[in-house]
């Protein structure tokens, strides 16, 4: 699930950077959200491929990205939800996958060290 939500960050940030430029996010007043929102296009690759290789700072990285992502976009879109709360339904996606990934953070980098810390298991030669 964390490479699928990863995949398809990945690929929505890069179409918007595509479609509009550097300056596609240009619609949130705040320069900080710009670039964070921009880094997105680096950051969700490389949480995809770091939980890919099983490495728990992938998970780190991937619940700093996800808790960021979520409040960021809250925090940019927050004049509309006041306005139109039916536009909830919008971020309503990209919070639960946020949700999901750092609820899982905690238990999947335990069970990350607790393999990493068992030795290998050999097959027995025939």
């Amino acid at each position: 699930m964390y490479l699928i939500g990863f995949a398809e960050g990945t690929g929505s940030h890069l179409a918007d950077l595509v479609r509009g430029g550097i300056h596609v996010y240009a619609s949130f007043s705040q320069l900080f959200l710009q670039v964070f929102f921009v880094s997105l296009v680096i950051l969700d690759p490389l949480a995809a491929v770091l939980v890919g290789l099983v490495r728990r700072e992938g998970i780190w990285l991937a619940s700093a990205v996800m808790a960021l992502d979520v409040s960021a976009n809250w925090w940019g879109n927050r004049h509309w939800l006041r306005d139109d709360p039916a536009q909830l339904l919008w971020l309503l996606p990209i919070t639960v996958f946020g949700l999901f990934v750092v609820a899982l953070a905690f238990p999947l980098s335990r069970a990350v060290a607790g393999a990493a810390s068992r030795p290998p298991t050999t097959l027995p030669s025939a």
